[in-house]
């Protein structure tokens, strides 16, 4: 019953420790875009305020558990559009109207590869 879009906040980036990082560059983007309701950045701002004093809360909660949650929770309420730019963004993928680089650079392996230059013709065996 949910008509939001369907969204990748997380795409697969090839590690546990990118994902991380990319989690908190997006939510340091979103936290600085005028955009987003000063309400919802409380919700991060909260959890790192409970990480520092984690008496705050009632009964054992655990403190990964706090921040993950908030970050999902800050990241789900932000506006589709403003999270789809950061995303690409954050990915370089390139949105309507920018252009791509002319050329990618390089892998490691690409750069040591030879390239032969050659035309091909089809011969007739008689």
């Amino acid at each position: 019953m949910d008509n939001k879009p369907n969204r990748s906040i997380t795409p697969y980036t090839g590690g546990f420790l990118p994902e991380i990082g990319l989690r908190i560059k997006l939510i340091l983007k979103l936290l600085g875009d005028r955009r987003v309701n000063i309400f919802l950045k409380a919700i991060p701002v909260a959890s790192l305020v409970y990480l520092v004093f984690p008496d705050l809360a009632i009964g054992p909660v655990d403190d990964a558990l706090v921040i993950w949650l908030a970050s999902n929770l800050f990241v789900e309420l932000c506006p589709d559009e403003v999270v789809e730019e950061h995303l690409k963004k954050l990915h370089h993928v390139n949105l309507p109207g920018e252009t791509a680089d002319p050329v990618p650079p390089a892998s490691s392996a690409e750069s040591k590869m030879d390239v032969v230059d050659a035309e091909f013709q089809d011969v007739d065996e008689e």
